[in-house]
């Protein structure tokens, strides 16, 4: 165990990818790129070059209800 008082552990779930929310979901990276360009699907957000996914938005989309994109 680290006495050192100013060492701190905090477990922090991290901003996904891309590619990890394409593990995640089990689709292509290629597809959510599709849809971040037609405003659908999961919430994200741009960090200077980089688009990262909030897990906890993630789950919260999924769990919303269920809608089939017009044809």
């Amino acid at each position: 165990m680290n006495n050192n008082p100013r060492v701190r552990l905090v477990s922090v779930e991290g901003l996904w990818s891309p590619e990890d929310l394409s593990a995640y979901l089990g689709i292509p990276e290629d597809t959510l790129k599709d849809w971040r360009h037609k405003n659908y699907g999961p919430p994200w957000r741009r960090m200077g070059k980089h688009v990262r996914y909030d897990p906890a938005a993630v789950r919260g989309w999924l769990d919303g209800p269920e809608t089939m994109p017009a044809a």
